[in-house]
């Protein structure tokens, strides 16, 4: 499997995992070991986290993961974000929800995350959500200090509009990586607010979080899931294909923006349907019915 080069130098599997439910797989961390070693085995090798997955305990699984085989750290990119705060028994005395971008809490929270996965680095870093009480400044300058202190290779957000991701980007000094937003034939936001165009021009590969929609395509409760189900399997009948889930992948893997699906299952066989999407040849017609039966309406 490819990488996606978001750099000269680095890049991330064509295929990322999402590990945000780690905590409720039932996994021991000799089992962890070992499918994310049949992962690695198949070319996905980067893995998507963030300090509150699971009640801020998911980056400690993976780090007992990493301590029996301390060679896996160099065969993975590890994603990991922060900015949101809990109410949770892990914050003591916090009463609100809310985000934190201060320059003392980023670089807390990367310290936190580093003693998590029990390793030196974090390859990529990603503000979780845009906030409306936000100084760019602060965070860049947090950005520069974990750079020049190894922690942070590369940085990116989550959640961020074309104007917000601009705004950051004109503070730090290196240039934002990506941006990991909610797209699926299902949710289509990204295709109508500009950051579709946006990713394309400022050529950002993009990282696609529910992208099965959180389970509304396979078992659809609405009219639109309706629609598009059926779309969905339409097309797979077309394809041959047996799995809508990977005619799903193979919809997100086809768009020219470079579209980087998270996949959070804890089942090695849903993975391989991710991963067997990039073998499917889907036409642009083919592409265009799943879109269509998402909007509702043809097109003008």
């Amino acid at each position: 499997m490819n990488k996606v080069k978001l750099t000269n130098d680095f890049g991330l599997s064509r295929i990322v995992h999402g590990q945000m439910r780690m905590n409720g797989w039932n996994l021991s961390p000799r089992e962890l070991l070992s499918f994310m070693e049949e992962l690695v085995a198949m070319g996905v090798t980067t893995f998507d986290h963030a300090d509150i997955y699971g009640n801020y305990s998911c980056e400690a699984i993976l780090g007992d993961v990493i301590r029996l085989k301390k060679s896996l750290r160099n065969e993975i990119e590890i994603i990991t974000k922060c900015g949101i705060k809990l109410v949770s028994d892990k914050n003591p005395g916090l009463r609100v929800k809310h985000y934190d971008y201060s320059f003392k809490h980023i670089v807390n929270s990367v310290n936190n995350s580093l003693s998590n996965f029990g390793t030196e680095y974090v390859d990529l870093l990603l503000l979780h959500r845009p906030a409306p009480f936000f100084d760019p400044e602060e965070a860049a300058k947090a950005f520069s200090v974990l750079k020049r202190d190894g922690k942070v290779l590369h940085f990116g957000v989550s959640n961020f509009s074309p104007a917000e991701y601009e705004t950051l980007n004109s503070f730090t000094e290196e240039k934002l990586l990506t941006n990991q937003v909610e797209i699926s034939p299902y949710c289509l936001v990204h295709f109508e607010n500009g950051n579709m165009d946006f990713f394309m021009k400022e050529k950002i590969m993009p990282m696609a979080w529910s992208p099965l929609a959180g389970g509304r395509l396979m078992d659809p409760g609405d009219d639109k899931a309706y629609r598009v189900s059926k779309a969905l399997k339409e097309v797979a009948e077309e394809l041959d294909i047996a799995q809508v889930d990977t005619v799903i992948y193979a919809w997100l893997l086809k768009h020219p923006a470079t579209i980087i699906p998270v996949v959070g299952s804890g089942k090695m066989e849903r993975i391989r349907y991710a991963v067997n999407a990039l073998s499917v040849e889907m036409s642009l017609e083919q592409w265009y019915k799943i879109y269509i039966a998402a909007k509702g309406t043809e097109m003008p």
